[in-house]
């Protein structure tokens, strides 16, 4: 069974602290419910082969690597989102990285924007993406339209294991990520599919 899936990768992106707990400083309101289906699309990839890749947010304290939008956010003695080495950058519970698993450190939205991302899949033999976690207007969003743009194979977006700040948001990204040909499975689809 791995061969079939060894030219796929999971994205797991901002399932942090700061992005999923009630008291998070950038809490996506439909992030924790997701929690559970993350955790088992990791544990379905594991089990078929599939490379695990923790997208993740990790900022300067002063903020100078982040948006000017949030700069405001940072420095004078305020911990902004994501620090690195604060308790909001760290991974929610039940989401662990392991040995076979890569963490890749973004600043931006995309996963691609001024990453290595297309450089690892790439020379891992990945053209197919399956992508977990928040949000789905910004970061999930734009990874994939960069996906799309950057011709891989096959893009899924897990629909109920990625989340927006309401139900409504959420739909309507999924309804324009689906116009590009990108596929949007329910965990259970995709658990299922060739399982």
């Amino acid at each position: 069974m791995a061969e079939k899936w060894k030219s796929t990768a999971l994205l797991v992106i901002d399932m942090q602290s700061d992005f999923i707990h009630e008291d998070g400083l950038m809490r996506v309101n439909g992030g924790k419910a997701i929690v559970p289906n993350v955790i088992e699309a990791v544990q379905v990839a594991r089990r078929r082969g599939i490379l695990v890749i923790w997208v993740v947010r990790e900022h300067d304290p002063k903020g100078r690597d982040v948006e000017l939008f949030r700069r405001h956010l940072y420095g004078d003695g305020k911990l902004g989102p994501t620090v690195k080495g604060s308790l909001g950058a760290e991974l929610v519970e039940g989401l662990v990285i392991k040995e076979a698993d890569y963490k890749l450190v973004k600043t931006r939205f995309s996963a691609f924007f001024n990453t290595h991302l297309h450089s690892i899949l790439r020379g891992a033999g990945i053209d197919s993406l399956v992508i977990t976690g928040v949000q789905t207007p910004n970061c999930i969003r734009q990874t994939v339209f960069d996906a799309v743009a950057l011709d891989y194979q096959s893009v899924k977006v897990i629909v109920d294991a990625t989340a927006a700040a309401t139900p409504e948001i959420h739909a309507a990204n999924i309804f324009d990520m689906k116009n590009v040909g990108v596929d949007a499975p329910t965990l259970k689809e995709w658990s299922e599919h060739d399982a």
